[in-house]
C-alpha cells in the first residue's frame, strides 16, 4: 500500500506525530502571512521607486532590531527598540532650511550685483597680475639697521658665547703664561667658526623649523634674508676664522676648529632626523671647543685638554635632555628623533648618569696635574646637587623637574669652570714636579 511521506503537509495523514508538526507549521505560517505580505510589499515598492531612494532608513523600517532587557533580574525577554514615527522630511537634515532662512528677503526693485567671477573675468591684465603678484612668496624686504639683528639670530648669538666662553675658560686653564693676543685670536677665531656652523646648520633646517614653536622666528624661516644671503654670510665667517685659527695660531686648532664645523653641519645636523645617536654627536661638538682653547695656548694635545672636553660631554646630557623634556612636542612636530621623544626612559637615565659622572670627572684634576686636591672637594656640592635633581628629574619625568635640571645646569657649567680655574696647578709647581726627577737622574 502506497503511504504519504512525511514530509508533506496536505493530503491523507498516515503518520499522526508528523501531522500535529505539520499543523503547528502551518498555524503559525497562516499567523505571520499578514505581516510578511506587508514586508514584501514594502520591499516591492521600494524597487519600483527611484534608484536614488532605495537604501534610506525610512523604507527599512520593518527591520527593527531587537534588544534584550532585564525583567526583574530573573529572567529576560527580546522586546523591539521603541522608536519614534518619523516621515522622511521630518528625519531629514534642516541644515539647508536654517541657511534659507538667514538669507534675507530681497525688496521688489532691489539691484543685485553681479558675481565676483564675472569681475575677475573683466578686470584689465595689469589689474589681474599686480594680483598675482602680491599673493606670491617673496623675499620680506629688510634694512640695513636690522642686519646685525638678523646676523646675532643667525649664528645663534647666545650659543656662541658660551662656546666662545667655554674656548676661553680651555686657554686660562693651560699651563703656559697668558698672552693676550693670542687668547683674542682664539676667541675671535672659535667665534667666527661658530657663526659659520649655526648659519649653515638653519640653512639645512629651514622647512623642519617652520613646524616647531621654537624656531618659526628664525630670520630664512621668515624670509627676512634669502639663502643665498645666509650661506655667504657663513662663508664670510668661516673662512677668516679657519684661517685665524690656523695661520695665527697653529694649525691643530685651525683643525678642530673645521672639524667642528663639518661635524655640527655634515653630521650632527643630518643625524637629528634619523638616528638618537646625534645627542652623543652633539656632546662631541660642544666638548671640542675647551679643547681648541688648550691647544692654541700650548700647541699640543694634553690630558688636561681631554679633561675639559670631557666636562663639556657629560654637561651636555643633563642640560639637552632636560631642555628637550619640555620640547618633546616641538620636536616630534619637526621631525626630530630625539631621545626624549623616542625613547624617554633613555633620556632620564642618561642624564643621570652623566651628572653623577661630572663627579668622577672632577677627581680627576689632581690627578692629571690639571687641578689641586682641592677642587674635588669644592666642587663636590655644586655636583652632587646637579646629580641630585637628575634622580628626581629620572624618578618622576615631569616638566617641573626637567625645568628645575635645566636651570641648575645653566649656572652649573660657569661654576664648575670657575672653581677648576681658582684651583688650578700654579706653573711653578708643575716646573718644580719636572725638575725633580731630572735633578734626581743627574745625583745618581
Amino acid at each position: 500500500m502506497y503511504k504519504t511521506p512525511c514530509s508533506r503537509l496536505t493530503g491523507v495523514w498516515k503518520c499522526l506525530p508528523c501531522g500535529l508538526v505539520g499543523v503547528n507549521v502551518q498555524k503559525k505560517l497562516i499567523a505571520n502571512a499578514s505581516r510578511s505580505h506587508m514586508s514584501a510589499r514594502s520591499l516591492i515598492q521600494l524597487c519600483r521607486k527611484n534608484q536614488a531612494e532605495w537604501f534610506t532608513f525610512q523604507h527599512l523600517c520593518f527591520l527593527k532590531r531587537q534588544y534584550v532587557k532585564s525583567i526583574g533580574g530573573v529572567c529576560q525577554r527580546a522586546s523591539p527598540k521603541q522608536e519614534p514615527v518619523a516621515s522622511a522630511l521630518e528625519d531629514r537634515d534642516d541644515s539647508l532650511v536654517r541657511q534659507v532662512q538667514q538669507i534675507p528677503a530681497l525688496e521688489p526693485g532691489t539691484v543685485v550685483p553681479p558675481c565676483d567671477s564675472k569681475n575677475l573675468q573683466d578686470e584689465p591684465e595689469a589689474t589681474r597680475a599686480a594680483r598675482l603678484e602680491a599673493r606670491q612668496w617673496k623675499e620680506s624686504r629688510v634694512e640695513y639697521s636690522d642686519l646685525p639683528g638678523i646676523y646675532a639670530r643667525l649664528s645663534k648669538l647666545k650659543l656662541t658665547a658660551l662656546v666662545v666662553t667655554t674656548a676661553a675658560a680651555g686657554f686660562a686653564m693651560a699651563p703656559v703664561p697668558f698672552d693676550l693676543v693670542t687668547f683674542l685670536m682664539a676667541s675671535v677665531g672659535t667665534g667666527l667658526s661658530s657663526c659659520t656652523a649655526n648659519s649653515i646648520n638653519q640653512y639645512f633646517e629651514v622647512p623642519f623649523d617652520s613646524n616647531m614653536n621654537r624656531t618659526k622666528n628664525r630670520p630664512l624661516v621668515r624670509g627676512q634674508i634669502s639663502p643665498l644671503h645666509a650661506v655667504s654670510f657663513a662663508l664670510a665667517c668661516g673662512i677668516p676664522g679657519v684661517t685665524l685659527l690656523t695661520l695665527g695660531l697653529n694649525p691643530l686648532t685651525g683643525f678642530l676648529g673645521a672639524l667642528n664645523i663639518f661635524l655640527y653641519t655634515c653630521c650632527y645636523t643630518p643625524l637629528k632626523r634619523l638616528s638618537i645617536t646625534n645627542t652623543w654627536v652633539g656632546a662631541v661638538v660642544g666638548a671640542i671647543p675647551p679643547i681648541m682653547g688648550w691647544t692654541a695656548a700650548t700647541g699640543a694635545l694634553d690630558p688636561g685638554a681631554l679633561l675639559l672636553g670631557g666636562f663639556l660631554f657629560s654637561w651636555q646630557f643633563p642640560h639637552f635632555n632636560a631642555l628637550s623634556w619640555n620640547l618633546r612636542e616641538d620636536y616630534s612636530r619637526g621631525g626630530y628623533r630625539m631621545m626624549s621623544v623616542t625613547h624617554p626612559g633613555l633620556c632620564k637615565r642618561v642624564a643621570l648618569r652623566h651628572s653623577v659622572g661630572l663627579i668622577g670627572l672632577s677627581a680627576l684634576g689632581p690627578v692629571l696635574d690639571v687641578t689641586t686636591w682641592t677642587f674635588p672637594l669644592v666642587s663636590l656640592p655644586i655636583n652632587l646637587y646637579i646629580s641630585f635633581l637628575a634622580f628626581r628629574f629620572y624618578r618622576s619625568g615631569d616638566r617641573q623637574n626637567a625645568r628645575k635640571l635645566f636651570f641648575c645646569s645653566l649656572w652649573h657649567l660657569p661654576m664648575l669652570l670657575l672653581l677648576a680655574l681658582t684651583c688650578k696647578k700654579s706653573r711653578v709647581s708643575q716646573d718644580e714636579a719636572a725638575v725633580a726627577p731630572s735633578t734626581a737622574s743627574l745625583a745618581l
